[in-house]
Protein backbone atom coordinates (compact mmCIF):
# COMPACT_ATOMS: atom_id res chain seq x y z
CA UNK A 1 0.00 0.00 0.00
CA UNK A 2 2.95 2.35 -0.51
CA UNK A 3 1.05 3.94 -3.40
CA UNK A 4 -1.72 4.90 -0.96
CA UNK A 5 0.67 6.68 1.41
CA UNK A 6 2.39 8.38 -1.53
CA UNK A 7 -0.95 9.65 -2.84
CA UNK A 8 -1.90 10.98 0.62
CA UNK A 9 1.39 12.87 0.87
CA UNK A 10 0.98 14.19 -2.66
CA UNK A 11 -2.51 15.50 -1.91
CA UNK A 12 -1.31 17.22 1.26
CA UNK A 13 1.65 18.82 -0.53
CA UNK A 14 -0.64 20.09 -3.27
CA UNK A 15 -2.84 21.86 -0.73
CA UNK A 16 0.04 23.35 1.25
CA UNK A 17 1.65 24.56 -2.00
CA UNK A 18 -1.50 26.55 -2.71
CA UNK A 19 -1.53 28.14 0.75
CA UNK A 20 -3.48 31.24 -0.39
CA UNK A 21 -6.42 28.92 -1.08
CA UNK A 22 -6.10 27.54 2.45
CA UNK A 23 -6.17 31.05 3.88
CA UNK A 24 -9.29 31.88 1.86
CA UNK A 25 -10.91 28.62 3.01
CA UNK A 26 -10.17 29.43 6.64
CA UNK A 27 -11.56 32.95 6.25
CA UNK A 28 -14.74 31.66 4.58
CA UNK A 29 -15.10 29.00 7.28
CA UNK A 30 -14.80 31.56 10.09
CA UNK A 31 -17.32 33.89 8.45
CA UNK A 32 -19.86 31.09 8.00
CA UNK A 33 -19.40 29.68 11.51
CA UNK A 34 -19.59 33.14 13.07
CA UNK A 35 -22.79 34.01 11.20
CA UNK A 36 -24.57 30.72 11.86
CA UNK A 37 -23.55 30.38 15.51
CA UNK A 38 -24.58 33.98 16.22
CA UNK A 39 -28.07 33.19 14.94
CA UNK A 40 -28.33 29.98 16.94
CA UNK A 41 -27.03 31.61 20.14
CA UNK A 42 -29.67 34.30 19.74
CA UNK A 43 -32.29 31.58 19.31
CA UNK A 44 -31.07 29.83 22.44
CA UNK A 45 -31.15 33.07 24.42
CA UNK A 46 -34.76 33.60 23.37
CA UNK A 47 -35.70 30.04 24.34
CA UNK A 48 -34.65 29.73 27.97
CA UNK A 49 -30.98 29.31 27.06
CA UNK A 50 -31.22 26.23 24.87
CA UNK A 51 -32.52 24.85 21.58
CA UNK A 52 -33.62 21.20 21.46
CA UNK A 53 -31.44 20.45 24.46
CA UNK A 54 -28.39 22.33 23.15
CA UNK A 55 -27.06 25.34 25.05
CA UNK A 56 -25.40 28.26 23.24
CA UNK A 57 -21.97 26.80 24.04
CA UNK A 58 -22.96 23.37 22.75
CA UNK A 59 -24.42 24.84 19.55
CA UNK A 60 -21.25 26.82 18.87
CA UNK A 61 -18.98 23.78 19.19
CA UNK A 62 -21.51 21.71 17.23
CA UNK A 63 -21.60 24.07 14.25
CA UNK A 64 -17.86 24.73 14.22
CA UNK A 65 -17.31 20.97 13.98
CA UNK A 66 -20.03 20.25 11.43
CA UNK A 67 -18.79 23.02 9.13
CA UNK A 68 -15.17 21.83 9.41
CA UNK A 69 -16.23 18.25 8.63
CA UNK A 70 -17.88 19.41 5.40
CA UNK A 71 -15.48 22.16 4.31
CA UNK A 72 -12.52 19.84 4.86
CA UNK A 73 -13.36 18.49 1.40
CA UNK A 74 -13.72 20.26 -1.92
CA UNK A 75 -17.21 21.74 -1.87
CA UNK A 76 -17.89 20.75 -5.50
CA UNK A 77 -16.23 17.32 -5.43
CA UNK A 78 -19.13 15.50 -7.09
CA UNK A 79 -19.12 17.93 -9.99
CA UNK A 80 -15.33 17.84 -10.30
CA UNK A 81 -15.18 14.04 -10.34
CA UNK A 82 -18.08 13.96 -12.77
CA UNK A 83 -16.27 16.35 -15.10
CA UNK A 84 -13.17 14.13 -14.99
CA UNK A 85 -15.27 11.12 -15.94
CA UNK A 86 -17.11 12.95 -18.73
CA UNK A 87 -13.92 14.46 -20.17
CA UNK A 88 -12.13 11.12 -20.31
CA UNK A 89 -9.50 11.89 -17.67
CA UNK A 90 -10.53 8.80 -15.72
CA UNK A 91 -9.99 6.67 -18.84
CA UNK A 92 -6.30 7.60 -18.86
CA UNK A 93 -6.06 6.79 -15.16
CA UNK A 94 -7.07 3.22 -15.95
CA UNK A 95 -3.59 2.75 -17.37
CA UNK A 96 -2.14 2.91 -13.86
CA UNK A 97 -1.51 -0.41 -12.08
CA UNK A 98 -3.57 0.74 -9.08
CA UNK A 99 -7.25 1.35 -8.34
CA UNK A 100 -8.58 4.57 -9.87
CA UNK A 101 -10.97 5.03 -6.94
CA UNK A 102 -8.27 4.15 -4.40
CA UNK A 103 -5.73 6.66 -5.71
CA UNK A 104 -8.38 9.38 -5.86
CA UNK A 105 -9.57 8.72 -2.32
CA UNK A 106 -6.00 8.67 -0.99
CA UNK A 107 -5.21 11.99 -2.68
CA UNK A 108 -8.40 13.55 -1.30
CA UNK A 109 -7.52 12.32 2.19
CA UNK A 110 -4.20 14.16 1.96
CA UNK A 111 -5.92 17.34 0.80
CA UNK A 112 -8.52 17.05 3.55
CA UNK A 113 -5.89 16.63 6.26
CA UNK A 114 -4.16 19.78 4.99
CA UNK A 115 -7.42 21.74 5.08
CA UNK A 116 -8.28 20.47 8.55
CA UNK A 117 -4.85 21.48 9.85
CA UNK A 118 -6.00 25.06 9.19
CA UNK A 119 -9.75 24.87 9.82
CA UNK A 120 -9.67 22.99 13.13
CA UNK A 121 -7.34 25.41 14.97
CA UNK A 122 -9.29 28.36 13.54
CA UNK A 123 -12.60 26.89 14.65
CA UNK A 124 -11.32 25.93 18.09
CA UNK A 125 -9.93 29.44 18.62
CA UNK A 126 -13.24 30.99 17.58
CA UNK A 127 -15.18 28.77 19.98
CA UNK A 128 -12.81 29.46 22.88
CA UNK A 129 -13.04 33.20 22.34
CA UNK A 130 -16.82 33.35 21.90
CA UNK A 131 -18.18 30.71 24.32
CA UNK A 132 -15.23 29.18 26.16
CA UNK A 133 -13.97 25.57 26.46
CA UNK A 134 -15.91 22.59 25.05
CA UNK A 135 -18.83 21.29 27.13
CA UNK A 136 -17.16 17.91 27.69
CA UNK A 137 -13.48 17.11 26.93
CA UNK A 138 -14.27 13.42 26.37
CA UNK A 139 -16.81 14.33 23.71
CA UNK A 140 -14.28 16.53 21.94
CA UNK A 141 -11.73 13.71 22.08
CA UNK A 142 -14.22 11.34 20.44
CA UNK A 143 -14.90 13.97 17.80
CA UNK A 144 -11.34 13.65 16.46
CA UNK A 145 -11.73 10.16 14.94
CA UNK A 146 -15.34 11.06 14.14
CA UNK A 147 -14.22 13.92 11.89
CA UNK A 148 -11.83 11.60 10.04
CA UNK A 149 -14.54 8.97 9.59
CA UNK A 150 -16.94 11.70 8.45
CA UNK A 151 -14.51 12.87 5.78
CA UNK A 152 -13.90 9.31 4.58
CA UNK A 153 -17.61 8.49 4.39
CA UNK A 154 -18.36 11.80 2.71
CA UNK A 155 -15.75 11.42 -0.03
CA UNK A 156 -16.74 7.80 -0.70
CA UNK A 157 -20.41 8.73 -0.90
CA UNK A 158 -19.64 11.65 -3.20
CA UNK A 159 -17.62 9.43 -5.52
CA UNK A 160 -20.51 6.97 -5.62
CA UNK A 161 -22.87 9.78 -6.64
CA UNK A 162 -20.36 11.22 -9.12
CA UNK A 163 -20.04 7.78 -10.69
CA UNK A 164 -23.37 8.32 -12.42
CA UNK A 165 -21.36 10.38 -14.93
CA UNK A 166 -20.16 7.11 -16.43
CA UNK A 167 -23.67 6.84 -17.84
CA UNK A 168 -25.29 10.30 -17.96
CA UNK A 169 -22.17 12.49 -18.37
CA UNK A 170 -23.42 15.19 -16.00
CA UNK A 171 -23.07 15.20 -12.23
CA UNK A 172 -24.30 18.74 -11.56
CA UNK A 173 -27.82 17.69 -10.58
CA UNK A 174 -26.39 15.02 -8.29
CA UNK A 175 -24.09 17.58 -6.65
CA UNK A 176 -26.96 20.02 -6.09
CA UNK A 177 -29.22 17.41 -4.50
CA UNK A 178 -26.41 15.90 -2.42
CA UNK A 179 -25.45 19.24 -0.86
CA UNK A 180 -29.03 20.00 0.14
CA UNK A 181 -29.40 16.59 1.76
CA UNK A 182 -26.19 17.10 3.74
CA UNK A 183 -27.25 20.59 4.83
CA UNK A 184 -30.52 19.38 6.34
CA UNK A 185 -30.59 15.60 6.79
CA UNK A 186 -26.86 15.53 7.51
CA UNK A 187 -27.18 17.99 10.36
CA UNK A 188 -24.67 20.46 8.94
CA UNK A 189 -26.76 23.58 9.54
CA UNK A 190 -29.09 22.35 12.28
CA UNK A 191 -28.84 19.53 14.84
CA UNK A 192 -31.14 16.67 13.88
CA UNK A 193 -32.98 17.16 17.18
CA UNK A 194 -34.40 20.40 15.77
CA UNK A 195 -36.15 18.58 12.90
CA UNK A 196 -39.72 17.26 13.16
CA UNK A 197 -39.74 13.79 14.72
CA UNK A 198 -40.65 11.93 11.51
CA UNK A 199 -37.97 13.70 9.47
CA UNK A 200 -35.42 13.21 12.22
CA UNK A 201 -36.02 9.45 12.26
CA UNK A 202 -35.50 9.34 8.51
CA UNK A 203 -32.28 11.36 8.79
CA UNK A 204 -30.91 9.07 11.49
CA UNK A 205 -31.00 6.01 9.22
CA UNK A 206 -29.41 7.72 6.21
CA UNK A 207 -25.65 8.04 5.66
CA UNK A 208 -25.71 11.85 5.56
CA UNK A 209 -25.79 12.10 9.35
CA UNK A 210 -22.44 10.29 9.49
CA UNK A 211 -20.72 13.07 7.53
CA UNK A 212 -21.69 16.04 9.72
CA UNK A 213 -24.04 15.30 12.61
CA UNK A 214 -22.01 12.60 14.36
CA UNK A 215 -18.73 14.51 14.87
CA UNK A 216 -20.67 17.68 15.70
CA UNK A 217 -22.86 15.89 18.23
CA UNK A 218 -19.79 14.48 19.96
CA UNK A 219 -17.96 17.82 19.98
CA UNK A 220 -21.03 19.50 21.50
CA UNK A 221 -20.53 17.48 24.68
CA UNK A 222 -22.53 14.30 24.07
CA UNK A 223 -20.28 11.38 24.99
CA UNK A 224 -21.81 8.72 22.76
CA UNK A 225 -19.03 6.45 21.44
CA UNK A 226 -21.59 4.18 19.76
CA UNK A 227 -21.92 6.87 17.09
CA UNK A 228 -18.42 5.98 15.90
CA UNK A 229 -19.66 2.46 15.16
CA UNK A 230 -22.45 3.96 13.04
CA UNK A 231 -19.89 5.99 11.10
CA UNK A 232 -17.62 3.01 10.65
CA UNK A 233 -20.51 0.99 9.30
CA UNK A 234 -21.44 3.68 6.79
CA UNK A 235 -17.82 4.09 5.70
CA UNK A 236 -17.75 0.38 4.84
CA UNK A 237 -21.11 0.50 3.04
CA UNK A 238 -20.27 3.63 1.05
CA UNK A 239 -16.86 2.19 0.22
CA UNK A 240 -18.45 -0.94 -1.22
CA UNK A 241 -21.04 1.08 -3.16
CA UNK A 242 -18.42 3.48 -4.58
CA UNK A 243 -16.20 0.53 -5.57
CA UNK A 244 -19.08 -1.21 -7.35
CA UNK A 245 -20.11 1.96 -9.18
CA UNK A 246 -16.58 2.70 -10.36
CA UNK A 247 -15.95 -0.92 -11.32
CA UNK A 248 -19.11 -0.95 -13.45
CA UNK A 249 -18.24 2.43 -14.92
CA UNK A 250 -14.71 1.38 -15.78
CA UNK A 251 -16.01 -1.75 -17.52
CA UNK A 252 -18.35 0.43 -19.53
CA UNK A 253 -15.47 2.67 -20.61
CA UNK A 254 -13.45 -0.33 -21.70
CA UNK A 255 -16.38 -1.74 -23.69
CA UNK A 256 -17.51 1.46 -25.43
CA UNK A 257 -14.04 3.02 -25.69
CA UNK A 258 -14.58 6.03 -23.35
Amino acid sequence: MSWFATAVRTGARQMYASWPALVVSAFFYLVVVTAVTTLWRAGAAANDGHVAGYTATMLTWYLATSEASILGLSFRMIEEVGDDIASGSVATELLRPVSVLGIRIATEIGRAVARLSVLVPAGAALCLVTVGPPPHPAGLLLAVPAVLLALTTNMLLQHAVAGMSFWIRDARSGWFLYQKLVFILGGMLVPLEVLPAALRHVAEVLPFAAVAYVPARLASGHVEPELLAVQLGWSVVTGVVASLVFAAGERRLQVVGG
